[in-house]
């Protein structure tokens, strides 16, 4: 009987420096008292009961050489029994092929130790593996020796080989499951960063399926079990096919609902990745015929590939989850590939998310004030308040980069209740400060989840009571696209606050719904032409003619408002010559760098009164 790999030298090789009492030579001129029988030589009253044990055991003695074995052993081992005797005991079941194994033997040879007890797979002379569990433990005699056990444990091992198997696997599609497959996943990673014979890469494809929730609702979760089944047959195919091509086959794994995931192991590129993800996408699109059904369905496919040191498998499965998100949320029924820098937009986002409620309480906000300029006086009418937020570690931010951002986690109310109020004081601080000088208005943005998710009206009722500016002082702005086609709620709102007395203007005017009829059911006072109009009347070509379209088109939208009893306000004027043509077309008032960028309220302060904005007296 041999072990699966060989270990140090047999036990009839060590501890040559024991000696037994047969090795004692008496002094010179003496007679020997006569020879005692050994106590092996009269049968002790076990031996009956050892020889006859349907249990496999053996006597070992201090050397680790049998001296005696029963019948069970010798038919366990497929030994004759006359060889047992004498043969070294560590070789027959194998307990020298690990060091930690044989130093604990040899201890226990030695009296140091108690017991041990452990699991061997040796080979039969037949050529099965045979498993077994060997225990060792003294015998109660001054001899030292020990008594060896050997059970098979073959059908226990099968046992839990078919249990594992059964942990392992998903019962729908018998593909591994999600244990199985980060235990496969932990070692790849453990082998692809310390082996030199492959690539050291690793890839995933990870894979959901489109509208699989519909299937289960409208067909039943028997259907939804079948459709799994066949997805998973489809997919195993695929990685065949991919293994007939390169080495090594991928992992095709099922880890819950309708989430499935391919691991290739030493892959080459993201070209291999890319070549498999478009196989699986096609195998999936094709239709599948279920019990008389016909089933279509398309699946998205988050793709990452990477060296495998440095990557730890909730570091690549993160990736892999970002991906396949991106690839639902750009249109499913594609792949999509890991992007580092689109990723470090994502992690930039999620930390702005998780810091923006206390960044209020920080008091990390300020407002900056662009001016709102007459065309005809160029004087500062109003201004709007724009709020930046000083961020720690990410500087100072504008609103693109965290409002909708707030507007997703509900932060927008207490953030825009505080720039609301903020803007109000600023606003009476001005008039105190310049009472000679005629008042101007602050124009605030107001979210549409602040409509909704709270009383605006009481808000602004509260501030201007606070601060004790004038209703007429006080601008809302919305954009046109959250105020256009709304009803309920938001229309009582606007109504109220209109009756207020503070005006509401319409923001970005021109690039959504421009529905005139409905604007004029609306208690609007201004509107706000997009800057893309303004942009129009730049003429980057001196020599070239403008075309009138533009100006007839912004025209038109003028005149239709005025009549509305509206004002218009012209966004992003960035030239005289714009402003002139504006002026022309009858546009009220002007934003934008031609007369000042975003400022603080000191700048502002200063500019109140100051006339000729437009030649620059405003800008920073």
């Amino acid at each position: 009987m041999s072990g699966t790999s060989e270990g140090p030298a047999p036990a009839t090789e060590l501890d040559r420096s024991v000696v037994t009492e047969s090795e004692i030579i008496t002094s010179p001129g003496t007679e020997p008292p006569p020879p005692e029988p050994p106590e092996s030589a009269a049968p002790p009253p076990y031996r009956s009961v050892f020889t006859a044990a349907p249990h496999a055991m053996a006597v070992v003695d201090r050397e680790g050489m049998v001296t005696g074995a029963n019948a069970a052993l010798a038919t366990l081992l497929g030994r004759d029994p006359d060889t047992l005797t004498g043969a070294v005991a560590a070789d027959l079941v194998d307990l020298s092929s690990d060091a930690r194994t044989w130093h604990a033997y040899r201890e226990l040879l030695r009296g140091q130790r108690a017991r041990l007890r452990c699991t061997r797979r040796l080979k039969h002379p037949e050529g099965h593996a045979l498993w077994v569990r060997v225990t060792v433990t003294p015998l109660p005699d001054r001899d030292g020796g020990v008594l060896l056990s050997v059970a098979d444990i073959g059908d226990h091992r099968e046992l839990q080989a078919q249990l594992r198997h059964l942990r392992m696997h998903d019962p729908v599609t018998r593909l591994p499951n999600r244990t199985l497959f980060f235990e496969r996943l932990t070692a790849a990673l453990e082998a692809e960063s310390y082996e030199e014979s492959g690539t050291g890469r690793i890839g995933l494809c990870y894979l959901d399926l489109d509208g699989f929730k519909a299937v289960n609702d409208t067909l039943g979760h028997r259907v939804g079990d079948r459709l799994l089944a066949a997805v998973a047959d489809r997919l195993t195919r695929c990685a065949q096919e991919a293994g007939r091509t390169r080495a090594g086959t991928p992992l095709v794994a099922r880890l819950g609902g309708d989430e499935f995931a391919l691991l290739v192991e030493d892959s080459t590129g993201t070209e291999q990745l890319a070549d498999l993800a478009e196989s699986l996408l096609e195998a999936i699109q094709a239709p599948f015929d279920l019990s008389g059904r016909r089933l279509s369905v398309s699946a998205s496919i988050g793709v990452v590939e990477r060296h495998a040191a440095g990557t730890t498998p909730t570091a690549l499965m993160q990736a892999a989850d970002t991906t396949l998100y991106w690839a639902k949320a750009d249109g499913k029924a594609r792949w999509t590939l890991f992007d580092p820098e689109r990723n470090a937009h994502r992690v930039t986002r999620q930390a702005l998310a998780s810091t923006l409620r206390p960044a209020i309480d920080r008091g990390e906000f300020a407002l900056e004030y662009q001016p709102l300029v007459g065309m005809e006086d160029d004087r500062v009418h109003g201004v709007e308040a724009l709020i930046r937020w000083h961020h720690p570690k990410f500087g100072t931010l504008t609103p693109n980069r965290f409002i909708s951002l707030a507007e997703e986690d509900g932060s927008i109310v207490p953030l825009g209740r505080w720039v609301l109020r903020t803007a109000c004081r600023q606003a009476r601080d001005w008039q105190t400060e310049h009472p000679d000088e005629p008042p101007i208005f602050v124009s605030v943005n107001v979210a549409v989840r602040q409509v909704w998710d709270s009383d605006l009206v009481a808000d602004v009722a509260e501030t201007l009571a606070e601060t004790g500016l004038p209703p007429h002082l006080l601008q809302l702005e919305l954009t046109e696209s959250a105020v256009m086609g709304s009803s309920g709620r938001p229309i009582e709102t606007l109504k109220a606050l209109s009756d207020m007395g503070v005006r509401i203007a319409i923001d970005d005017f021109g690039t959504g719904y421009s529905n005139l009829a409905y604007l004029s059911r609306l208690p609007v006072s201004v509107l706000k032409l997009d800057g893309s109009f303004v942009r129009g009347f730049q003429i980057e070509d001196r020599a070239a003619r403008p075309s009138p379209a533009d100006e007839v088109i912004v025209e038109a939208m003028v005149q239709l408002a005025h009549r509305l009893g509206l004002t218009v306000t012209a966004e992003c004027v960035e030239t005289s010559a714009q402003a002139t043509r504006l002026r022309r077309i009858g546009c009220d008032t002007g934003q934008g760098w031609l007369y000042s960028r975003p400022v603080s309220p000191d700048r502002i302060s200063e500019l109140l009164g100051t006339p000729g904005l437009q030649a620059g007296v405003g800008k920073p």
